[in-house]
């Protein structure tokens, strides 16, 4: 059902779905949109999650620059997070992106644990370096398959660069 996109996501269809009635969903859900934001705010819980996790690994693990940026890019994937996320972006409504926002501050906080006490420069790389994990993770999640098909590249490529990169960021934070 969320192969469409979550405005494929009605009450009509939905209801067939379980197997309810459009009235007992109306009078669960209030409309379609009530419907919609319930389903954003489980699947941006999830991401939230998803990051919680990897920072949560960050912390105890090496935190090998590919291991956080598998972390991440499984966040955006998992489930459609990143398909979504573009999708409230579209609908202008950012306020169901607000977990994701303490995630993502916390992910900032637990890399600069990781390296010790940060100067204001390398805060600001720090959350650069996460800016641009982030950005491709979401980048990956719209459109990574096809863009790799075109360019012959494989299915972990966008990860390995991003991976590759990452120690630009660190390097020049101490």
């Amino acid at each position: 059902m969320l192969a469409g996109g979550p405005d494929s996501v009605t009450l009509k269809a939905v209801a067939e779905d379980l197997g309810m009635t459009h009235a007992n969903l109306i009078h669960h859900f209030g409309s379609a949109e009530g419907l919609q934001s319930a389903l954003m705010g489980s699947m941006v819980a999830d991401l939230a999650k998803a990051l919680d996790e990897a920072i949560a690994r960050l912390r105890t693990d090496e935190g090998a620059p590919l291991e956080l940026v598998n972390a991440v890019f499984d966040a955006f994937a998992e489930g459609g997070a990143g398909k979504l996320a573009a999708w409230i972006v579209l609908k202008g409504d950012l306020s169901h992106l607000e977990p994701v926002r303490d995630a993502v501050t916390d992910l900032v906080r637990a890399i600069q644990e990781k390296l010790g006490e940060p100067t204001d420069e390398s805060r600001s790389r720090l959350s650069s370096a996460v800016l641009f994990i982030a950005l491709s993770a979401f980048g990956e999640a719209l459109i990574g398959p096809p863009l790799k098909n075109m360019l012959e590249q494989d299915e972990t490529a966008s990860r390995r660069v991003v991976a590759g990169l990452l120690p630009y960021f660190v390097a020049h934070s101490h």
